[in-house]
């Protein structure tokens, strides 16, 4: 079978012929039919990760396929993949057939195609968790949100406004409102981005922190931070897995009936090195969408 191979931290991807797997107990073989290419991926890649499967190895922490042999899924059962070490101890989802522990498999609703099923679970889990788990949104509050074209601020958006509130998008280029007004800042991008969109939120007011393309760091005024009082909350999905998947089947329903929207952009699997590019020439606005390879 093919599947992508790094053979060194920072290392162009190769796709190689390599032995199938083999069925075995606890784990289930699943045919790849779209893996996305995301930002702890190439954390990984990079040799940045806490964590690292030993090299050569196959990225990819997400798919979504058809079960090909498995004890607890049926013969082409649809599903979706993440977590249980793929792409960060083990060998991911970047590959024809992948080996997958069997507690890293959901089922995937048969309206939800599987590019979208590959892509949906980083984005919208920590949306959907950092409005509703981190930041206690109420009806009627207003939200300020940096990097709102990208996958997470778009889909930051679309729930906060379903949930009743008032979601605005944060123009990197106008600076911050002279009042201060937004009860809650949802940042996707960090650095100048977030320093900048700070003082637009109320004294007593909440600020979610999930991203950091723009930069990782931020500098305070701590004397006027504190007289501020705004809460800074950061999202850790590690910590917070069980709530995103707790919300996934919710999130998949949206997705397939058309309340969420979520663009993917697709590459072939011989592309990942593409793909990666791609992912981290994002701008403050981000790209509209996730990468996904395709076999």
């Amino acid at each position: 079978m093919k599947a992508v191979r790094i053979h060194g931290f920072d290392a162009v991807p190769v796709l190689e012929d390599v032995a199938e797997p083999v069925a075995r107990p606890g784990h289930t073989l699943v045919r790849m039919h779209a893996a996305t290419v995301g930002h702890i991926d190439r954390t990984v890649w990079q040799g940045r990760f806490l964590r690292h499967p030993p090299l050569p190895y196959t990225p990819g922490v997400e798919a979504a396929g058809v079960v090909v042999a498995s004890e607890r899924y049926a013969e082409g059962q649809r599903v979706w993949l993440r977590g249980s070490g793929l792409g960060t101890l083990l060998d991911g989802t970047w590959c024809e057939l992948i080996d997958a522990p069997d507690d890293a498999l959901s089922v995937l609703p048969d309206a939800v195609p599987m590019a979208l099923g590959a892509a949906f679970f980083s984005p919208t889990t920590s949306a959907w968790v950092a409005l509703h788990e981190v930041a206690r949104l109420q009806s009627g509050e207003q939200v300020l949100v940096t990097g709102a074209s990208g996958a997470v601020g778009s889909l930051v958006m679309q729930l906060a406004r379903d949930a009743g509130s008032t979601a605005t998008p944060v123009d990197p280029k106008a600076g911050p409102p002279e009042v201060a007004s937004t009860d809650l800042l949802i940042d996707t991008v960090g650095g100048d981005v977030l320093a900048a969109a700070l003082p637009a939120v109320r004294p007593g007011g909440r600020a979610v922190l999930i991203g950091y393309t723009a930069g990782p760091t931020l500098q305070l005024d701590i004397a006027h931070f504190l007289q501020r009082d705004v809460a800074l909350l950061p999202l850790n999905m590690f910590r917070r897995e069980a709530a995103g998947r707790a919300a996934a089947p919710e999130l998949l329903a949206r997705l397939a009936d058309g309340r969420l929207h979520l663009d993917v952009q697709p590459f072939a699997l011989a592309d990942a090195a593409l793909a990666l590019d791609w992912i981290a020439r994002r701008g403050h606005g981000g790209h509209r969408g996730r990468a996904v390879l395709v076999p």
